[in-house]
């Protein structure tokens, strides 16, 4: 199968620009493609992991990838579909926010038949009249205003800055077409409209003949009609500070079983053989969640590594089954980030006193007794049934963590200050 088969099977193509000729210039030689972002935050999600995932697979097909670190369309802004404008950002930020997703994709990517450029690098040489008379005379006005995303602001307004980010776009493909050889762009469904003004430029500068197109990925959505990507919490991202690989893992672990194959199609490079074998399974035996288990293990080792996919399946087992004190403090620190905690001091305490007037875990004396005496009591993973037991910090995880456990599933964390 080739990888523009592939793609089709795994139902990621929304819409492409004259198939025909860029599915036999794909298997003809080894093409230039890019995908963009602007650094407007200092990480990626899981909704934009998805057109690089893309990105990935024509890279391991033998192409050529180059990811655009938009540094200079993300000093403007693109015209989003809310109804106001975008917060401009101090170019500091911006800086710090480039720096930050270039880190993040060379981490995903490797250094291996990857290009990363920055559309900083020319769009700020461009003055205004250049601007205007190299590029403004190619774009008609009427045909602008037509654009999904532009139209879809014009009800509330929009200001020219953001209604010219399709140019400044544009820009971009030509110059990756004429100094990096690059013949194909893709991005989100949302993007059509900026990528073909792309093709429409390099034509009227290139001539008609000039190899250029277009790829799509589709909006996705959850099987309940939601936007993909979204939890309780928020987003999903890929900075282990802001979301770590055990959240992440668990995300994946707790999808739905009627997205878990689409979402093993779109974020994982397993076969069509495997991932159909999978849903047999889910199909079949949908309480083992075998086909979840694979998708959390994938998309996690992609993002953080096989060392992070190892911690996480640590940690849930340990929650799991109660074990908790094989637990390392780094992994303490992923499993219980969101879990009841309070600060304790480094000093030896009776159970009873420690329960209820350092941690405030139970409400009363009596009702600690009793629960200590019930065997409802865990102290990194072992049951204290002795009401005289005394609470030793120092000796627990480094001296920086005591895991309480009340009833089967209820934890709070008890972090050690010196």
């Amino acid at each position: 199968m080739d990888i523009f088969d592939d793609l089709k099977w795994r139902g990621a193509i929304n819409q492409v620009s004259d198939e025909e000729n860029l599915k036999k210039l794909l298997n003809d030689k080894s093409v230039g493609l890019y995908c963009g972002t602007d650094p407007t935050g200092d990480s990626l999600h899981i909704g934009h992991l998805i057109p690089f995932m893309m990105l990935k697979r024509f890279q391991l097909a033998g192409h050529r990838a180059h990811i655009l670190i938009g540094s200079g369309t993300g000093a403007i802004g693109d015209p989003s579909g809310r109804n106001s404008e975008r917060v401009l950002q101090t170019m500091e930020q911006v800086k710090h926010n480039e720096l930050a997703l270039t880190k993040q994709m060379k981490n995903l990517f490797g250094a291996d038949n990857i290009t990363i450029v920055n559309n900083y690098d020319w769009l700020s040489k461009i003055g205004m009249l250049d601007f205007l008379r190299d590029y403004g005379k190619l774009f008609n006005i009427n045909t602008m205003l037509a654009k999904d995303v532009v139209a879809s602001r014009l009800e509330n307004g929009i200001s020219y800055t953001e209604f010219t980010y399709q140019i400044l776009q544009a820009v971009d493909f030509h110059h990756l077409w004429k100094h990096n050889d690059v013949q194909l762009q893709i991005g989100g469904s949302d993007q059509w409209g900026n990528i073909t003004s792309g093709i429409d430029l390099i034509h009227k500068l290139e001539g008609t003949d000039a190899q250029a197109y277009a790829l799509t990925i589709p909006l996705m959505l959850k099987a309940d009609g939601t936007k993909f990507g979204k939890t309780a919490g928020g987003s999903i991202w890929l900075d282990p500070e802001k979301t770590t690989p055990y959240e992440f893992y668990q995300f994946w672990l707790n999808q739905d079983d009627r997205d878990v194959i689409k979402y093993l199609k779109y974020f994982t490079f397993l076969d069509k053989e495997e991932i159909e074998e999978l849903a047999k399974k889910v199909e079949l035996q949908p309480e083992k969640r075998e086909a979840q288990r694979r998708l959390a293990q994938e998309v996690t080792e992609f993002v953080h590594g096989k060392k992070a996919v190892k911690e996480a399946e640590n940690i849930s087992k340990a929650l799991f089954s109660g074990a908790v004190k094989d637990l390392t403090t780094s992994e303490i620190e992923q499993g219980f980030k969101n879990m009841p905690s309070v600060n304790v001091k480094d000093e030896q305490k009776n159970l009873v006193e420690w329960l209820v007037d350092i941690t405030k875990i139970e409400k009363s004396r009596r009702q600690a007794r009793e629960d200590i005496l019930n065997g409802a009591i865990y102290l990194n993973g072992e049951r204290i049934t002795d009401v005289n037991y005394e609470v030793e910090p120092a000796t627990s995880f480094d001296g920086k963590f005591i895991i309480v456990r009340r009833g089967k599933k209820k934890y709070f964390l008890a972090r050690i200050v010196k």
